[in-house]
């Protein structure tokens, strides 16, 4: 299984502030190794956020983001003691999903 996702949910000002970092290599496919092979793409394509059950925030992603990627944004209406729901699936089927409380 994946590295667990790092998850930071902060309430403050009718919104909460939410810090996620995802452990993954994130190949894109155009790196050779020392034997001069092409090192096969491997990413997230698709990382899903739910506050409480619904969903707020579904984003799709290339080869182009970077190894362990940082994601930042802002839920409004989220209060202390709610659940911020984090999932990725990567290009091979690969999933993780965790949760946080908002803080």
């Amino acid at each position: 299984m994946p590295d667990p996702i790092l998850i930071r949910a902060r309430a403050g000002e009718g919104r909460a502030t939410v810090r996620v970092l995802m452990a993954h290599e994130m190949e894109s496919g155009q790196r050779r190794d020392a034997e001069g092979r092409t090192v096969p793409a491997w990413f997230i394509q698709e990382v899903v956020v739910q506050l409480n059950g619904t969903t707020v925030l579904t984003a799709q992603w290339g080869p182009s983001v970077a190894r362990n990627p940082f994601l930042q944004f802002s839920i409004r209406g989220a209060q202390p003691g709610d659940t911020v729901r984090i999932a990725w699936t990567d290009n091979r089927g690969e999933t993780r999903a965790d949760e946080a409380q908002v803080a």
